[in-house]
């Protein structure tokens, strides 16, 4: 995104504007049968309902810890449409945890054959095999705002079987192992077999590495005849590896078509995006840093062919291995990471204008938008971040004609526009004084209403804006 760093003073507060997440808001609340729960024999009651009537229930865990001592019920192919969601929408709040990596009775904390399985607004962990495993028959699984830590194996695994897994969501969730490094090289953050036309987008990877000199998988890894998988939007940092589609030169173990674009990737012992039987891949717009090995990115085997390489913005080579063909073009390799906003920390934003890299890009129909959701504007930039600054200079207050009211409130307020076409549009925030975004929102009218009632009681900030029209607002929550 071009972002900025601003220092505005309202009302007596100074507001450092901050990096914002994108794509990422919250689920809509949930409909028909619900089953609010508060402990693990509850959670487990709801689950055998949930099996004695074939599903299609939201089951809300209240704020807390779950300690897992067996494995939950299985939730099997006839308990369809099942969501399981944390109650506050902070997944932070909702915790279910294993007995960790070395102990074998709790294995995963969601197991699940069945099809349209959501899972939304907790972390979960700390388990022997993996946090959720999705068995070939789970289309349609919907994963959003989940934290994913410390499993022995694969976070989030996808297995094979006779069929395709269809048309599955990650977004929004963070994969990481919290002790900076894995138990053992055999493990991942997404490992997807046999999969078609997924979405993993907005999410964050962190410290997926091995202990030993075998590398650990993929922070995102779809092979095994999977095919369509659309990677975007993600940050991957300090992983033994980035982006994988396929692993080796075999089809049967390969990955059709798909695109990997606006991506952040830093990774530490080998390839940042790495194509392996891979044909018609796209690989878009991605900035990524590789330590400790010769190439960010290659596409490996007679198998792949036909893939397109463009407008990466990367710090190694971009190489073909072992016979892969296909386009790669307009792609900037640096020797500098100065360029960046703070490469030591993993910020690969643009900190300026940079020749060669600034409106240097080549169209692309797929590439609109860039890593922090902002729309590109032609000529669009190498890589994952599309810069465009602004200064104090260049920004519009523009708080005269818009309201909020009742404003201190206890639950819900409205913000209304004169004239009513004034927030067309635009982008709408609530933020609290560190600038941690709690709910965000596309304006498409003259007034919105916004609850609050998930937010503890305290001041809020409200910005409201479009390209560099701001409007800076403040709402007092009461108890």
């Amino acid at each position: 995104m071009k972002f900025f760093t601003s220092l505005i003073c309202f009302l007596c507060y100074c507001f450092t504007w901050s990096q914002i997440p994108c794509g990422c808001d919250p689920l809509s609340d949930p409909t028909g049968t619900i089953v609010q729960v508060s402990t693990v024999a509850e959670l487990n009651a709801a689950l055998s309902h949930a099996d004695a009537n074939n599903g299609n229930m939201t089951i809300v865990l209240a704020a807390g810890e779950y300690q897992l001592t067996t494995n939950l019920l299985f939730i099997g192919d006839n308990i369809v449409n099942l969501s399981i969601r944390g109650a506050t929408g902070n997944r932070d709040d909702v915790v279910i945890r294993g007995l960790g990596h070395n102990n074998s009775a709790v294995t995963h904390i969601f197991n699940v054959p069945a099809t349209g399985f959501t899972v939304a607004d907790m972390t979960i962990g700390e388990v022997f095999y993996h946090p959720i495993q999705l068995h070939n028959s789970a289309d349609d699984a919907l994963v959003h705002n989940v934290r994913f830590i410390d499993a022995k194996e694969q976070l989030l695994k996808v297995s094979s079987g006779d069929g395709f897994n269809d048309d599955g969501v990650v977004q929004c969730c963070l994969f990481e192992f919290t002790q900076g490094i894995a138990y053992q090289y055999y493990t991942g953050g997404i490992d997807a077999h046999k999969s078609r036309n997924w979405r993993v987008t907005n999410n964050e990877f962190k410290h997926i590495r091995s202990p030993d000199e075998s590398l650990a998988e993929h922070a995102i890894h779809f092979w095994g005849e999977s095919l369509g998988t659309v990677v975007e939007g993600n940050v991957i940092i300090n992983c033994d590896r980035g982006v994988g589609f396929g692993l080796g030169p075999n089809a049967t173990s390969g990955h059709t078509g798909g695109i990997v674009m606006n991506n952040f990737i830093h990774t530490s012992r080998d390839v940042g995006i790495g194509l392996e039987s891979a044909p018609e891949a796209k690989v878009y717009n991605n900035t990524v840093v590789t330590e400790n090995y010769f190439n960010s990115i290659e596409y490996r085997f007679s198998n792949t062919t036909e893939v397109h390489v463009a407008n990466n913005l990367v710090d190694k080579l971009i190489a073909s291995r072992n016979g892969g063909t296909g386009n790669v073009e307009n792609n900037v390799t640096i020797s500098n990471l100065d360029i960046f906003t703070d490469a030591s920390n993993h910020d690969y934003h643009l900190h300026g204008n940079t020749s060669g890299i600034t409106d240097s890009g080549i169209s692309l129909v797929e590439v609109s938008q860039d890593v922090d959701c902002q729309s590109r504007v032609s000529p669009i930039d190498v890589g994952a971040d599309e810069y465009a600054p602004l200064t104090n200079t260049d920004v519009v207050l523009a708080s005269d004609g818009i309201s909020l009211y009742p404003n201190p409130t206890e639950e819900t307020f409205t913000i209304v526009a004169s004239p009513e076409d004034l927030l067309d549009d635009f982008d709408i925030e609530v933020l609290d004084g560190s600038g941690q975004i709690y709910q965000s929102y596309t304006q498409m009218s003259g007034i919105v209403e916004i609850s609050l009632s998930s937010l503890p009681a305290g001041l809020y900030y409200v910005r409201i804006r479009r390209d560099n029209i701001l409007s800076i607002q403040l709402i007092l929550k009461g108890i």
